[in-house]
């Protein structure tokens, strides 16, 4: 379990400072989500290690978040109504969610072999069309068409499946 916290200390803490902007309760609501990890490993389905916790980090800031609130609001009489704003919190899950699986899918996409590694990262990266691609290359858009084909193949059959659909 020390080895878990150890690893990822820094970015459960980042997770909670993404949302709290306090490093005391960034550090309060990062040693809640360990404790919540702890109580919840029984339940974890091998779907992304980092994805899970982040998940947990996450809610267990916007509970201080909301907590923190409410004390506010009754220090100032109970009178002023919070405004709960889940949208920017998702959004900033959202992100952290999407970047880490950006990293991996480059990570990946750099092992691949160069010729498959150009056009995947062209066509998906890049998001250019098969006729920028084409002229990028200088070669004709059917070229471009198969070479697309044959790296999608290549992924097919190196990678396991797992690896490169989006859970």
């Amino acid at each position: 379990m020390r080895l878990l916290i150890e690893k990822y200390s820094q970015h459960v803490y980042h997770v909670a400072y993404s949302v709290l902007r306090n490093d005391q309760d960034a550090q309060d609501a990062a040693q809640e989500a360990f404790i919540q990890m702890v109580k919840s490993l029984p339940d974890y389905r091998s779907e992304g290690f980092k994805t899970w916790l982040t998940r947990i980090a996450f809610h267990k800031a916007i509970d201080a978040k909301r907590k923190l609130g409410r004390r506010s609001a009754e220090d100032m009489g109970g009178e002023e109504k919070i405004i709960n704003m889940p949208g920017r919190e998702e959004d900033v899950l959202a992100r952290l969610v999407r970047e880490e699986r950006q990293e991996k899918l480059r990570e990946r996409i750099n092992q691949l072999p160069a010729q498959h590694r150009d056009i995947i990262t062209a066509y998906y990266l890049s998001e250019k069309n098969y006729e920028q691609i084409a002229r990028d290359a200088q070669v004709a858009v059917k070229t471009v068409e198969s070479r697309l084909y044959r790296a999608r193949q290549w992924i097919r059959n190196h990678w396991k499946e797992d690896e490169w659909r989006e859970k």
